[in-house]
């Protein structure tokens, strides 16, 4: 098993476009319009912006959504930098089959961020400021809520505890939560992963872990589904 490890410092604040999303969750965007859909945390995706050109209702939540569109436009800046940087040396933990080599998925970091940059300052109303594990929103307030890159993913931080509560925060607000990855930083599945969904189904939560079409992390290729 290799030892090395994507090393990057506390939570980078880098975005997906909407097409990686499809493949992350494993979807078809006609098969969601008139759905409301929460991303969560967002960060700077450009799901939501995208979202709404297929008549689905999108909503953002983030912590980082109480800043000014020039803050987030430099943290975007650094801190695509600093993924791609950490990189060098590790890409072997990678499958470089969606995106061809270094160059090309920056170019989808910078993609991402921008759409989002635009619709942040266009459209601020679908961005709600949201400090995990709780959230503003009423009960059952979405059809369905997206989590990607961040739990399981900084499991080496964010404690067994606070995983459980996201979730049970997130399931109170929608009808199905889906996570993606499953997989830390280690490329190795998430430790925590399997208790958490014994702990959720004695809670009563039905559970299903789907594989996806998408995998850049090696073996990163399932997300998890509650309800």
């Amino acid at each position: 098993m290799t030892t090395k490890k994507y090393e990057i410092d506390e939570f980078a604040f880098i975005g997906r476009t909407f097409t990686e999303y499809q493949k992350m969750f494993d979807f078809d965007p006609a098969s969601w319009a008139g759905q409301s859909i929460l991303d969560c945390p967002a960060g700077p995706c450009s799901f939501v912006a995208v979202a709404h050109e297929h008549d689905i209702t999108a909503v953002g939540a983030d912590k980082m959504y109480n800043r000014s569109p020039a803050a987030l436009s430099s943290s975007c800046a650094e801190d695509i930098e600093t993924a791609m940087d950490a990189l060098d040396g590790v890409e072997d933990l990678y499958v470089w089959e969606f995106y061809d080599d270094v160059s090309e998925l920056r170019a989808y970091r910078e993609r991402a961020a921008s759409r989002f940059l635009s619709d942040y300052a266009h459209n601020g109303d679908r961005y709600v400021y949201a400090d995990l594990p709780a959230t503003p929103f009423d009960d059952h307030a979405f059809d369905l809520v997206l989590s990607a890159h961040f739990l399981f993913l900084y499991d080496d931080r964010l404690s067994y505890e606070f995983h459980l509560e996201t979730i049970r925060e997130l399931c109170r607000v929608g009808a199905q939560l889906r996570v993606f990855p499953l997989h830390g930083f280690d490329a190795d599945q998430s430790d925590i992963a399997e208790t958490l969904v014994k702990d959720l189904q004695s809670e009563g939560y039905t559970t299903d872990i789907r594989e996806v079409p998408f995998e850049f992390q090696r073996g990163a290729n399932k997300m998890l589904v509650v309800e």
